[in-house]
């Protein structure tokens, strides 16, 4: 017996994802459907899948799954493409979108449509408080906050910020990021034992009128984008003095921009969703 499942792929400046509409279907094993599918070269393709599910106290839930399987609490690039999807697709044409998540409830709001206000291009989404506490993020720090502090990775030391975005993050400030050998010191920074359930690892580049930034995404590797990762990015370079808290800050990914606000209560990320294309398995 053979039957057809329906997906969607979308992406958020390059971070893509493999969508499927829940609502009315059930997906069993949905990691051993992430690790399927995302393979690059023998499957459709992407970072991982998503699942657009209802919600008994938002418009929709989702649930994400990494590359190797492994689930996500929070995808910001994700998040966005969900709301595109309920917006364009299902038709929950409203300004603000409320999506839940396993971090909690996030509010969207619609900042960019084309000219005839069907399709949304561009969201702003209240990412919530960032959380510092060693124990919350979970990272094996003393202290009530990991900001600039001396890691040991691979030989080699290096100050760290670590925050939590409903995900854990390990952020390092770099004098050029394009220079770093990702595909060795990546795998070394998200399996330290300094971090119980593994870690997403920014490496960024500040400058004046912004930031540069690669990831390692826990899960998948390095991608091209990460949203809840710009979040935290920029959380970081307030904290450390590159910026001021209300200030915009323009994160420059290998996918695209993010543009993200630490208001010093919240996080607010902007940023665009697309489209690549419908498919069936």
């Amino acid at each position: 017996m053979t039957f057809s499942i329906p997906f969607v792929k979308m992406h958020g400046i390059g971070n893509d994802y493999i969508f499927f509409d829940c609502f009315e279907n059930t997906l069993r094993d949905p990691a051993s459907l992430a690790v399927k599918l995302s393979d690059r070269h023998f499957s459709v393709g992407g970072d991982g899948i998503v699942l657009i599910l209802p919600s008994g106290r938002a418009d929709a839930k989702m649930r994400m799954f990494n590359a190797d399987g492994s689930e996500g609490k929070m995808c910001g690039n994700a998040i966005r493409c969900v709301g595109k999807y309920l917006y364009d697709v299902r038709g929950v044409r409203k300004k603000f979108l409320e999506i839940e998540t396993a971090s909690g409830v996030r509010t969207l709001e619609v900042v960019g449509t084309d000219e005839t206000g069907r399709e949304a291009l561009s969201f702003r989404v209240d990412m919530g408080r960032p959380k510092f506490l060693p124990a919350l993020i979970p990272a094996r720090f003393d202290g009530e906050a990991v900001l600039s502090r001396p890691l040991n990775v691979g030989g080699e030391t290096y100050l760290v910020t670590c925050l939590s975005m409903g995900n854990s993050h390990c952020v390092v400030f770099c004098r050029d990021v394009f220079s770093l050998d990702l595909e060795n010191i990546g795998p070394q920074f998200e399996c330290h034992p300094a971090f119980p359930e593994r870690v997403n690892t920014e490496f960024v580049q500040a400058e004046k009128d912004g930031l540069t930034m690669r990831v390692w995404e826990r899960g998948s590797g390095e991608t091209l984008a990460c949203g809840t990762g710009a979040c935290a990015a920029a959380v970081a370079a307030v904290l450390n003095g590159y910026f001021s808290e209300g200030q915009t800050v323009e994160v420059r990914l290998r996918g695209g921009r993010l543009f993200i606000c630490y208001t010093g209560e919240t996080v607010l990320m902007t940023g665009p969703a697309a489209f690549s294309f419908r498919g069936e398995i």
